[in-house]
């Protein structure tokens, strides 16, 4: 009887060794194919970082093209609201006032961030890593002080988003930067294409103060009409330019 207690020990250990080292080994698999380098060469580490540096530009490019976009559908609102007044010496007031609220973030440096167009022997990549490295040193120079409280909410995302990636190899993560580029590639376009469009809007209006009050008036509203046919407008607002077109 001892015989067989004994035999059984020992048949029940080799089992619980054997299932150690297949878990073990799988382990080394799978953490073996998540330090597998990225198809690019680059290393799993390189790979993360770059995902945090894209996710960030996002959060911050989404706010600065969400402010452009707004400012210029809010100020076609209002000039549509502007044409109930038909005096002319009430509305052209009305008019500045309107243009003004949208030229006065190309002088608030942290509501827009300045990114410049693509060069032309740019790739797509190379563009948006450029991006990112505007971003961060604009950010860096421009960034008040934080309260412990924001500091924690910062960390936990950042401790979240890694988590995240821990579950991924870092070929899917390469994958996902990919992705992540494309997507802020386009984003870019959309946010200069509206960002161009309320420089134009600073300089004519600065060149129009030199007109007097009724040549001024037509200019002023041609500025706003010309935004709201503008293609790069009407991506965002083709509803509100279909009810506006021909309308003074």
């Amino acid at each position: 009887m001892h015989y067989i207690l004994e035999q059984t020990t020992k048949s029940s250990l080799a089992t619980t060794n054997f299932v150690g080292k297949f878990t073990q080994s799988v382990r080394r698999i799978v953490q073996d194919v998540k330090d597998e380098g990225a198809p690019s060469g680059m290393s799993r580490e390189e790979v993360i970082e770059t995902n945090e540096r894209l996710r960030n530009l996002r959060i911050r490019l989404e706010e600065s093209y969400d402010t452009a976009k707004q400012a210029l559908i809010t100020l076609m609102n209002k000039y549509g609201d502007s044409k109930s007044q038909r005096n002319i010496f009430q509305r052209y007031p009305m008019l500045k006032i309107m243009i003004k609220d949208v030229i006065r973030l190309e002088t608030q440096y942290w509501a827009l961030i300045d990114i410049p167009r693509q060069e032309k022997q740019e790739t797509v990549p190379t563009y948006v890593m450029r991006a990112c490295s505007i971003m961060e040193k604009t950010q860096k120079s421009g960034e008040g002080v934080k309260t412990s409280a924001k500091l924690a909410e910062e960390a936990a995302e950042k401790r979240e988003r890694l988590e995240r990636l821990e579950n991924m190899t870092t070929a899917q993560i390469e994958h996902e930067n990919n992705q992540l580029i494309n997507d802020l590639y386009r984003l870019l376009k959309k946010y200069l294409g509206l960002r161009h469009l309320i420089r134009v809007l600073k300089e004519e209006y600065g060149s129009s103060k030199l007109y007097p009050i009724f040549p001024r008036y037509t200019m002023l509203k041609d500025m706003i009409k010309g935004i709201m046919h503008d293609p790069d407008y009407m991506e965002i607002s083709i509803p509100l330019v279909l009810n506006t077109t021909g309308q003074s």
